[in-house]
């Protein structure tokens, strides 16, 4: 792969546990995740980059990165083409455990990481934890003012997902 991938999510301390949920283009978890609090979720892809939240690939800027505010600057949150590479070239297995439930995501090199199914936060709502993953990805999805694209896995598979941009999902890190 071309980017080494965390072995937690931010906000977590062990691989286990979910971490903090984030709306797209937001370093802070909040209490309450909608529309009309969303800092990105009515901008259009020029107003975004005027202002400095994405650059001319359509990717989140350091500033409005929940991977580099929170954990520094040599981690950020994966691009959608990274994320595509996990899913075309990694083994995946549904994984049940006491301490919860994780897809383990297993590379051509033989490494390891555990992704929670840590659900999605709409509203005041925690929805789907320990059935769902949503992960955030730091790149706009353009056909729309309202998605990001991000990560998707339950019991049955996994695949690409456009997530609200004013959902709160989970931020896996990536660094070179």
């Amino acid at each position: 792969l071309s980017v080494k991938w965390a072995t937690c999510n931010v906000g977590a301390r062990s691989p286990w546990e979910s971490g903090d949920l984030f709306a797209w283009g937001e370093t802070e978890p909040k209490e309450t995740y909608s529309d009309l609090n969303s800092l990105t979720f009515r901008l259009g892809i020029s107003k975004l980059e005027s202002i400095g939240f994405i650059d001319g690939k359509g990717n989140l800027t350091s500033s409005y990165d929940a991977a580099t505010v929170n954990w520094g600057g040599r981690w950020r949150m994966p691009t959608s083409a990274e994320m595509e590479e996990l899913v075309d070239n990694c083994r995946w297995e549904w994984i049940i455990e006491p301490n919860g439930i994780y897809r383990k995501v297993t590379g051509p090199n033989g490494n390891s990481i555990f992704l929670p199914a840590a659900g999605n936060r709409s509203g005041t709502g925690l929805r789907y934890r320990g059935t769902e993953g949503y992960y955030c990805s730091s790149s706009l999805f353009g056909g729309y003012c309202y998605n990001s694209y991000s990560l998707y896995f339950n019991v049955s598979g996994h695949d690409w997902y456009l997530s609200g941009r004013h959902m709160g999902i989970s931020v896996r890190p990536v660094s070179k």
